[in-house]
């Protein structure tokens, strides 16, 4: 923990927080990848837990962006404990107050964090090319003793299959989902809207005819 904390300068493999997009206030949480792969443990469970339920309170649309290897098997079943104490928040957050939680998939998103609140996402957005698994190609052929098709995991062919809503490139995300909130009725605490272009608006008409 010790080494990557120096590495990285972040405490934890998750940083939480509020914000605004575009004037729209929300709250956030960001998966990095360097920090012990994106591993969720105790402690990134219960921050994510604790913005969740700070969104729940305010009535804060929720973004997530996943990136992660899994549960933390250095902690044993403590690491696997997250999933279901996550998923219970979101469970208050979504069905008894009804807002509105994005989920954003960037590569690699895999394991527990897969299985849990990856895809619990009103709306689950990917970017281009990212792998998305619950467990990787070599592990399910070892199991199985069946080989998994190419790019079977990759967000392109989980999208044909209807597991995820859209794909979209990071230099559009900030439009698409800003257009998505006003669209839940979240809008920006500023008087003057941006005109954000035919282009972006194309792209959320085309996620919510999918």
């Amino acid at each position: 923990m010790d080494s990557y904390q120096r590495k990285t300068r972040l405490t934890e493999a998750v940083q939480t927080g509020t914000g605004q997009l575009n004037g729209i206030p929300v709250a956030i949480g960001i998966m990095d990848f360097q920090f012990m792969g994106g591993s969720m443990g105790s402690v990134v469970g219960e921050k994510i837990t604790r913005l969740v339920e700070y969104a729940t309170n305010q009535l804060l649309p929720l973004i997530l962006v996943c990136s992660s290897g899994g549960a933390r098997m250095q902690e044993g079943s403590l690491s696997l404990m997250q999933m279901a104490k996550i998923s219970s928040a979101l469970y208050d957050y979504q069905t008894n107050k009804k807002l509105l939680y994005v989920s954003i998939l960037t590569s690699p998103t895999t394991g527990g964090v897969t299985a849990s609140f990856g895809m619990l996402g009103d709306i689950i957005i990917a970017e281009p090319n990212a792998y998305i698994a619950f467990a990787g190609k070599r592990v399910i052929e070892q199991t199985l003793n069946k080989p998994v098709p190419e790019d079977s995991q990759a967000a392109e062919y989980l999208f044909h299959k209807g597991l995820i809503d859209s794909i979209v490139p990071r230099n559009l995300l900030k439009g698409v989902l800003t257009e998505l909130f006003q669209f839940h009725n979240f809008f920006s605490l500023n008087k003057n809207e941006r005109n954000y272009g035919i282009e972006i608006k194309e792209c959320v008409i085309a996620l919510l005819r999918s």
